[in-house]
């Protein structure tokens, strides 16, 4: 088993219409604005970007992000991930009785030199960390979502999808 390579995956249900999760989803350059632990965003041209994540453990990881795949008719963004992480990210938006389901699936090996140094010990830490990172995401994205329905999200309007 290769101890620097994580699978992760996490669903969400929001009260939100698809197109509006979809929209939120794809403008990565809000991201920190409602993921507390997106910590930074770049534009780097109009299909790649660059991201900084800190979650619990008090380590920064630092991505370089390429959009793969943006398709609103199909519900799905995909992006590559390379730097700290590499490999790949899908957003998948889907109605559902609630409103929307947005599946998170993710595929990465870590190259930070501290996080494969530890990759066995720390393995367990490290998908914990994870899950609290996506339950904080789930818990700003309906803050956010909630707040546009209601007219107060203070955030100018989304200029064009971002890869991150």
């Amino acid at each position: 088993m290769d101890w620097c390579r994580y699978r992760f995956r996490s669903r969400w249900d929001l009260d939100a219409p698809p197109a509006a999760v979809y929209a939120v989803l794809a403008d990565g350059d809000t991201y920190p604005r409602w993921w507390p632990q997106v910590r930074e965003v770049r534009r780097i041209d109009a299909r790649t970007g660059a991201a900084r994540f800190r979650s619990l453990v008090p380590y920064d990881l630092e991505v370089t992000v390429s959009e793969a795949r943006q398709d609103p008719a199909a519900g799905v963004l995909e992006i590559m991930l390379s730097g700290d992480l590499e490999g790949w990210v899908r957003w998948t938006v889907t109605a559902c009785d609630t409103g929307t389901r947005a599946l998170y699936e993710q595929e990465v090996v870590a190259r930070k030199p501290l996080l494969r140094r530890l990759a066995l010990l720390g393995r367990p830490v490290f998908r914990l960390n994870h899950a609290l990172m996506m339950r904080a995401g789930r818990r700003g994205l309906r803050a956010h979502l909630d707040a546009v329905r209601a007219g107060r999200s203070g955030a100018p309007p989304a200029a064009g999808g971002n890869p991150v």
